[in-house]
């Protein structure tokens, strides 16, 4: 019988609750850490041994794995067979596709037929994802790896919370998401006073639900409060593929097309016309280096109506073609 993540741990406290930390290639280790500390001081608040854990992965010759920082990791134990009561919790972080190797999606398929409990952290939903484990299911991923997740994985319900939990399946978007989630689960497990108790400990004051957003308001973002050139750039942000004009974005505002045009030149300096071109090469460059997706397929994606169009954009914005920029495989983009 397959288990809810949020229910797992209120069985009676025969034995700690087990966490198995995955740790792949480039690893991003905030995510990890994040992750673990929680546990270690929800077992020192509790003054007992409520939670364990144990680090696998697909290591190296040595039995490391390297994180993103450069530093190695000594594991615990290989990818065997678990129990059924442990929760999974993978770590990814840059370059996610290289680190999916065939033994850990071979794995992790073998393991969720078990009916264990899965995430994964950071960018490691994809993982998942390869998998076939999250197909109608909700989830989450780094904002920076969402385009080529969503163009990828059309089966997965994908949205752009901090962390969710959906049934067996549990995802972070990275960073210091892992904590919102572990602190959820222990809130689960063991009852809101001792995640609060947690958060305290790790000075952590304001706790985030999955109903929180992973970026900054675009305010935040931009720098500039302006409600009607927020509501412009929500907007472009959200029609990449088939872009709006700016004429029909100003009447959406209240605004008329020179009105907007005074607007963008005084706050961002650029023409409405130049930023929405912005923003859909941004979404070309990380369609680029993180999916397997044609020139001509990633063009259409953002609103190009031809390759050549795209192709002449492309090399005036980031001095180099898409052609080019796909084949410089060091330079992938990463969180």
């Amino acid at each position: 019988m397959r288990q809810d993540a949020s229910s797992a741990g209120s069985r009676a406290n025969a034995a700690p609750r087990r966490f198995v930390f995955v740790l792949l290639d480039n690893f991003t280790l905030l995510s990890f850490a994040s992750a673990l500390d929680c546990l270690r001081i929800a077992n020192r608040m509790a003054g007992s041994q409520i939670y364990d854990w144990v680090i696998t992965g697909d290591t190296d010759e040595d039995g490391t794995v390297t994180c993103s920082a450069g530093t190695r990791f000594q594991v615990d134990m290989g990818l065997g067979e678990l129990k059924r009561e442990d929760t999974i919790l993978l770590c990814g972080g840059t370059d996610i596709q290289a680190a999916t190797s065939k033994r850990i999606l071979n794995w992790v398929r073998r393991e969720a037929r078990r009916g264990l409990i899965m995430g994964g952290l950071c960018t490691a939903s994809y993982v998942l994802a390869r998998a076939g484990l999250l197909d109608g299911k909700r989830a989450t991923i780094h904002w920076e790896n969402q385009d080529s997740f969503a163009e990828e994985f059309e089966d997965v319900v994908l949205t752009k919370s901090v962390f969710v939990i959906d049934g067996n399946r549990l995802s972070t978007a990275g960073g210091t998401s892992s904590i919102d989630m572990m602190l959820k689960l222990i809130a689960d497990d063991q009852g809101e006073q001792l995640a609060n108790a947690v958060a305290d400990q790790m000075i952590y004051s304001s706790i985030r639900t999955d109903q929180d957003t992973q970026r900054l308001s675009v305010p935040t973002r931009i720098g500039v409060r302006h409600p009607k050139l927020s509501q412009v750039i929500q907007k472009m942000e959200q029609n990449i593929e088939e872009p709006i004009s700016p004429s029909i974005l100003a009447k959406d505002v209240g605004m008329s097309t020179r009105q907007l045009e005074r607007l963008f030149r005084r706050y961002l300096n650029r023409s409405p016309k130049r930023y929405y071109m912005e923003l859909r090469l941004q979404k070309a460059r990380n369609l680029l280096m993180q999916t397997d997706m044609t020139v001509i397929n990633v063009a259409l994606a953002c609103g190009f109506a031809s390759p050549s169009h795209f192709s002449k954009c492309y090399r005036a914005h980031y001095n180099t073609t898409p052609y080019r920029e796909r084949g410089t495989q060091s330079s992938r983009l990463t969180v």
